[in-house]
Parts: structure tokens; C-alpha cells; sequence
């Protein structure tokens, strides 16, 4: 097994999140970085490959006959909101903390993962295989990251992943899918003077009320209830006109004890509206505790939770947990940033669990 952690790995990760920082990587956009990670492999002496924005490797020692582990996180950044004070796209230090666009979301954790897997490159006689992938479109959840690498067929097969997101490295052994609905309602269009037409916008209040009523019957130990909230509605062009027509859509947070699919019939059932899903692939996940990922995070005192955020987890066919330094509120956020002393606790808490796994 490599050496634990040391101060050069926590420096080299340092330097290569200030670089993303420094380079604008807007989903869709993420070139740049793909570049810059692409040579930070090059100068370890390892070898990446790249499918469009997405970069990736394997061990020195790849042995197919081993189980695969893939480490993964993000490369993209949502856009710097108009509040920031500081340069979103260079990285400012201050007062033990690394300012700039992406640094908690996911910058620190993609880093460390990274750190992690160069640590453990060229270890002989390990127990698995190590896959690293720094992907683009998360946070647009685009088919041009995760999704695409993996239809590519060429990764080799996968048994389970480390997904990197700010958890204040605490590990989701769960997560919520998401399905956003778009529904229309259809009335007759009418005088609003006189007593005609059927107000489509009085229909879908009838919709919203019931949605907000209604609970779905399985709850989950660890995400708790399927959650939809209406979040957007449209209607009506004149004052005078009954409208014929309101659109609204609804926000799906599902649980694992459901599909999307069930939850969209379950929906039909209490609702007038035409209901389209926008679509039905981000699904939710849930790794059991008798995992041995799960096992060693137990031995090692880390925290498990189920969460309601969405991340790549959401289109990975295999067991996943996601787990990375950072806090989760600081993400999207104006002057985003991550505390240095994170980013050394990222990289301890990776080598760590991949240390103290047993499969």
C-alpha cells in the first residue's frame, strides 16, 4: 500500500485547483480543464484519455480480474452569480480558505480524488483496480459527460464508485432522483364579463392543491418521503379572457422505494392535467450498509446519510456513495471557496477508505 498522506500531495492538489479555477469551465465549456487535467497526468508520467470533455484513467497495474472502482467528480461550474466580490475565475487565498469559482463544487473534491488515485497509481498487488474520471455536465446533468463515458464502451467494467460532491466528508449512501414534470391543464376559453368558458387557471389550483396534499404510502429510512412541489405556472394573456390553457410544473424528489415511472402514475391518478416528463433518467441510488465501501466508513467513524441534492450518482447503473470536503450549502454561492485545511481532509478521508477496504 502507498504512504499516507503526505504534505506534497496536499500541495500538488492545491496548485491544480487553483489552475481549474483560473479557467473558465461553464457546462458545455469545459475544454480548458479537460486540457489542464490531461497534462496534470502527463507531468505524473500517466497516460489519460479523453472522450470529449471528459478525462479519465486506470492504475498502473490494471488487472481485469480485479473488482473496479471508479473515482469520480466534476469538472464544470455552474455561472458566477452577479454578487461576487472577489475574481470568480482566479484563486484567492485568505484567511485558510481557497476563493473561486468551483472550488467547493467540486473543484476540492475532484482534486483530492485525484491526489487519491495518483497515491495509489502504482501500488503492486492491490485488491482492486482504480478508475479516475474528471467529467463534464453535471451541473446542467448534460449526456455529454458520465452518460456519454460510459455508453463509449471504452471503460472497463465497473463494480462500484466513489462520487465526489461536498459532504463535509460524510458519506450519502443514498440519494434522490429527480423528475421534473411539465403539466397542462385545459379549459374553455370564454368572456371574463360573463359566465362562460372553464377557467383552465381554476383547474390546476384543484391540480396544486391535491399534489400538496397527497403523500406517496413508502418512505425511506434514509431520504424519507417522495417530495413534489409545484415551482412554476403559466397562464392567461388578457384580463378580460378566460384562459383555455395553464402550464405548471412539478419537481419530483423520489425516494428509492419508487421509479420515476411509478411516481409519474401515481401523479395521473390525482391530477386533470396531460402530464409530460421532461425525463426519466436521473434515478435515485442507495448503496446497503453491508457494502464493504460502507463497512470501511463505519470502521473509520465516517458519518452515513441519505441526499435530497442531485449529482452524477443519478445516471451511474452501479452501487455508488458520494462523499468529498466541502459544505454543501457554499455551493452556487458568490465567493465560493474551501477551507485549505479541507482539502488535506478530502485527501485523508479518500486514502483512507480505500485503505481500509476490504474486498
Amino acid at each position: 500500500m502507498p504512504n499516507m498522506y503526505q504534505e506534497s500531495q496536499f500541495l500538488a492538489a492545491k496548485d491544480l485547483l487553483a489552475q481549474l479555477i483560473a479557467c473558465p469551465s461553464m457546462s458545455k465549456e469545459e475544454q480548458g480543464t479537460a486540457q489542464i487535467l490531461v497534462d496534470f497526468f502527463a507531468a505524473q508520467g500517466i497516460l489519460a484519455n479523453r472522450l470529449g470533455n471528459n478525462v479519465w484513467a486506470t492504475n498502473k497495474h490494471f488487472d481485469a480480474s480485479k473488482p473496479t472502482i471508479l473515482l469520480n467528480s466534476h469538472h464544470d461550474t455552474v455561472k458566477p452569480n452577479a454578487s461576487w466580490t472577489f475574481d470568480p475565475f482566479q484563486a484567492t487565498e485568505q484567511e485558510g480558505k481557497l476563493i473561486g469559482l468551483g472550488s467547493n463544487d467540486a473543484g476540492a473534491s475532484l482534486v483530492c480524488l485525484i491526489a487519491t488515485f495518483v497515491s495509489f497509481y502504482t501500488v503492486e498487488n492491490l485488491g482492486f483496480n482504480l478508475l479516475v474520471a474528471a467529467t463534464a455536465e453535471e451541473e446542467i446533468s448534460g449526456t455529454g459527460g458520465i452518460e456519454a463515458l460510459l455508453k463509449s464502451g471504452d471503460l472497463p467494467r465497473i463494480d462500484f464508485a466513489i462520487v465526489g460532491e461536498p459532504t463535509d466528508c460524510a458519506m450519502a449512501i443514498a440519494e434522490k432522483g429527480l423528475m421534473v414534470v411539465d403539466a397542462k391543464v385545459k379549459g374553455i376559453a370564454g368572456h371574463a364579463a360573463r359566465n362562460e368558458g372553464v377557467n383552465a387557471i381554476y383547474l390546476a389550483l384543484e391540480d396544486i392543491q391535491n399534489i400538496q396534499n397527497h403523500s406517496f404510502a413508502k418512505v425511506s429510512d434514509l431520504l424519507g418521503p417522495v417530495k413534489t412541489t409545484v415551482t412554476v405556472i403559466n397562464s392567461g394573456k388578457q384580463h378580460n379572457v378566460v384562459p383555455d390553457t395553464c402550464d405548471y410544473v412539478i419537481d419530483c424528489r423520489v425516494n428509492e422505494c419508487y421509479s420515476l415511472e411509478e411516481v409519474l402514475i401515481e401523479l395521473k391518478t390525482i391530477v386533470q392535467a396531460e402530464l409530460t416528463p421532461r425525463s426519466m433518467r436521473l434515478n435515485s441510488s442507495r448503496m446497503e450498509e453491508t457494502h464493504p465501501l460502507v463497512q470501511a466508513a463505519k470502521g473509520l467513524g465516517i458519518s452515513l446519510f441519505g441526499s435530497p441534492t442531485l449529482s452524477d450518482q443519478a445516471l451511474l447503473p452501479i452501487p455508488s456513495v458520494k462523499i468529498g470536503p466541502g459544505h454543501s450549502g457554499r455551493s452556487h454561492t458568490a465567493d465560493e471557496y474551501i477551507f485549505l485545511d479541507e482539502l488535506k481532509q478530502g485527501i485523508q478521508t479518500y486514502q483512507n477508505l480505500l485503505t481500509n477496504l476490504s474486498i
